[in-house]
């Protein structure tokens, strides 16, 4: 990353900073309202009441790690080199499986590790030759469109390229340009309006989601959107997306309550709070949340505070 003093330069570095930390703090704060941790009666109270889940630690997931590896190769790079994307994710998953990875990549990860030359044939090999429309490759990438938001097409382009790498098909490539440009746009002092973002997002049930999203009416609750939209609990991107970007559109600058409005749809909560954290985070950063909250999350390796 360009480490000069020009002022956007440093909007671009406060922006990819503020994506990935908003990101992992959604990811960590939302893996603890899954069944695997607690009731859904008793994540519906704490959501209710907003009081901060218990627990003193709160690891993140999968949805960091990877977008920490996406991020890794921006750096090094300053765009996206599918293969050694591929690789990174590869060698990640085989030092660290006990993430939350899905199903998916448990089957593809080790396969690119033992080929990378041949991650493109995987992938498109994966659920009978269809690819993958899993909401993965969305959930990692809003601090890619932080990097690229002064480019809104290079964003969406460079957003399907991350997507290629392990969801081939159409949708799953489609979630990840939405949440790009939804965070690209927030980056850039722009609300994510859903319809913009809609504009900008392939044909298909991701787009048609963000324009069923785009017309819920004012005033609606979270857990009407997540009944009307998905909430990520068939893990598809056009299950995930839209409501994740309406939780971010609702609060573009203000971290807080967009994870709180995500959370209250329950669903894929690390992910739909991971999404909603990137894109608001592009604007706002992670301090809002208060030290409390910032306190529990696992860090981020030291590379990221350095950008």
């Amino acid at each position: 990353m360009d480490h000069s003093t020009d002022p956007a330069g440093e909007r671009r570095r406060a922006a990819v900073r503020g994506s990935i930390e908003g990101l992992a703090h959604g990811d960590a704060f939302g893996e603890r309202f899954f069944g695997l941790f607690r009731p859904e009666e008793e994540a519906r109270r704490l959501i209710a009441d907003r009081r901060l889940p218990p627990e003193p630690d709160w690891p993140w997931t999968d949805d960091t790690a990877m977008a920490l590896d996406l991020l890794a190769v921006l750096v090094e790079h300053g765009e996206v080199r599918q293969r050694a994307l591929a690789e990174r994710f590869a060698a990640t998953h085989r030092a660290d499986p006990g993430r939350g990875y899905g199903s998916g990549m448990h089957a593809l990860l080790p396969r690119v590790a033992a080929k990378p030359a041949k991650w493109r044939e995987v992938a498109r090999a994966l659920f009978g030759g269809e690819g993958s429309l899993g909401n993965g490759a969305a959930m990692r990438v809003a601090p890619l469109g932080a990097w690229f938001h002064d480019d809104l097409d290079r964003a969406a382009a460079q957003a399907a390229r991350s997507a290629e790498v392990t969801h081939a098909h159409p949708q799953g490539i489609a979630g990840a340009v939405a949440v790009a440009v939804a965070a690209a746009l927030n980056a850039r002092g722009e609300p994510p309006a859903l319809s913009a973002v809609a504009a900008r997002t392939p044909e298909g049930p991701v787009r048609d989601g963000l324009l069923r999203a785009a017309g819920l009416p004012p005033g609606t609750a979270p857990e009407e959107a997540a009944a009307a939209l998905g909430s990520g609990r068939r893990i598809r991107a056009d299950d995930t997306v839209p409501f994740a970007l309406w939780c971010a559109a609702a609060h573009p600058g203000d971290l807080p309550a967009a994870l709180w409005t995500a959370a209250a749809g329950l669903g894929d909560v690390d992910t739909t709070c991971a999404i909603t954290g990137g894109v608001v985070g592009a604007a706002t950063g992670a301090v809002p949340l208060g030290e409390e909250w910032r306190g529990r999350r696992e860090q981020l390796p030291g590379w990221v505070r350095e950008l």
